[in-house]
């Protein structure tokens, strides 16, 4: 019972947080898409390219959580602040790295054919997306090493804050209220800018003033730069970001086909899209709570305690996707017209449900075996099983059903069901592997 009890107290704190930012996604496509379909299509357009270097980036920085969590459980507070260095500068040049690559990508936007009357909502949403990009990576930073330390509520109440002054902000500009002026998308661009530059401020300064860090700080200001801790945080993150990346790849392309399908096909798959990231971040939650226990467990040797943290995981996963499959199966019809009054868009969203609840399973389930190889440092196999199989199957089979077997945009989707239920299994029959092996890697050197 302990082990759910802690997995829930690490977990909620972060599927909070993460439900916060999903909250305020609602909140931009509700009042983007009653402001206009064509902004909600542009900001579909946009978000899932976006979404794709986020991603990306948030899943090379988790490379920090598992090397905080065995520093934490060894009681080495100097090693993490110099760690945080290390990271602090290795996520600046990722993120910098990637704004090279969005930006290459705006010039170069026009190659992916999408409908003529997005481009004047995209170019100026896409500009200022651009901008957030090294803020929001710098970020990550901070809140995955106060995840390894076991704070994650303090990342959620930053993010909460910061969310907040973004549904404001969105209120004020994309409708023109007290008297500011009426921008529309872009609008909603410029708030999602500066609550990504609040959330950094914020943890940089809780970070130098508050007390509970001063250990941390210590170490960080102490610290050099080094090769090696920048080698091994670069060593496991980028497996991580490149599962993570894949998978992002495999969404943001289909957002390619949807394109060419049509603007409403575009907004709908937006709208789903923003339906299924609740899912997501509640799954990503449980997982990272079991990363942080993993690897706590991991740095003592404990390899009991990694086993049952992760079945405590996946049993509570099991739980919250069932809960959300209920849901959406029964306001399936109704949840398009929080985005739009469009009709036809609406009832795209309600034919998209299903097969977003078939792949709740299988989504459930890579995010946690995921999250708990990571915990054990153990990634190059994970990586190399999202290629496979979101490359490899989901957009395939999309193409295939979409344009093929002229399903449309129904056919579109079905390609997820397949690829996440099959990396899923792939991953926890890896996990077990690992373990059953650490397990008797412990046993011959106790003999």
């Amino acid at each position: 019972m302990n082990h759910y009890k802690e997995t829930l107290r690490l977990g909620a704190p972060i599927m909070l947080g993460q439900l916060g930012i999903i909250v305020v996604g609602f909140a931009d496509n509700i009042m983007v898409g009653h402001h206009s379909v064509q902004e909600l299509a542009a900001a579909s357009f946009v978000n899932n390219f976006f979404n794709l270097a986020f991603i990306c980036g948030m899943g090379f920085s988790y490379g920090l959580t598992p090397v905080v969590g065995r520093l934490y459980a060894q009681k080495q507070e100097h090693e993490i602040g110099g760690v945080l260095k290390n990271s602090l500068f290795l996520n600046g040049a990722v993120g910098v790295l990637l704004s090279l690559c969005m930006l290459f990508l705006l010039f170069h936007i026009d190659w992916l054919g999408q409908p003529e009357e997005l481009y004047p909502y995209i170019y100026p949403y896409y500009t200022l997306q651009l901008f957030s990009v090294v803020f929001a990576m710098l970020f990550n930073s901070f809140k995955q090493f106060s995840d390894g330390t076991t704070d994650t509520f303090t990342p959620m109440c930053i993010m909460l804050a910061a969310n907040v002054v973004n549904v404001i902000g969105n209120y004020l500009l994309i409708y023109g209220h007290a008297g500011f002026p009426e921008m529309g998308l872009t609008g909603a661009g410029i708030s999602t800018l500066l609550s990504r530059v609040l959330t950094l401020v914020a943890f940089a300064a809780l970070f130098a003033f508050r007390k509970k860090y001063a250990a941390y700080l210590k170490g960080f200001r102490e610290s050099a730069l080094n090769k090696a801790a920048l080698s091994r945080l670069a060593r496991l993150g980028v497996p991580v970001g490149f599962q993570m990346g894949v998978e992002s790849a495999s969404f943001s392309l289909s957002v390619i086909m949807m394109g060419w399908i049509g603007s409403s096909a575009l907004a709908a798959y937006q709208i789903g899209i923003v339906i299924t990231t609740l899912g997501f971040m509640m799954y990503y939650g449980i997982g990272a709570a079991v990363a942080i226990r993993v690897s706590n467990f991991y740095g003592t040797n404990d390899m009991t305690g990694m086993k049952e943290a992760a079945r405590a995981g996946l049993n509570i996963m099991r739980m919250s996707m069932a809960l959300f499959v209920c849901a959406l199966l029964l306001f399936r019809k109704e949840i398009g017209y929080l985005f739009t009054s469009d009709e036809e868009v609406v009832s795209m969203v309600a034919l998209f449900a299903w097969p977003i609840m078939a792949y709740q399973f299988g989504d459930s389930l890579q995010i946690l075996y995921a999250n708990a190889l990571r915990g054990i440092t153990c990634v190059k196999y994970m990586a190399k099983a999202a290629l496979f199989c979101h490359i490899g199957l989901a957009l395939p089979i999309a193409y295939v059903c979409g344009f093929v077997f002229k399903w449309g945009a129904l056919g579109v989707w079905l390609g997820f069901p397949v690829s996440l239920t099959t990396l899923g299994v792939l991953l926890g029959i890896h996990f077990n592997r690992k373990t059953d092996e650490l397990c008797e890697c412990r046993k011959s050197e106790n003999r």
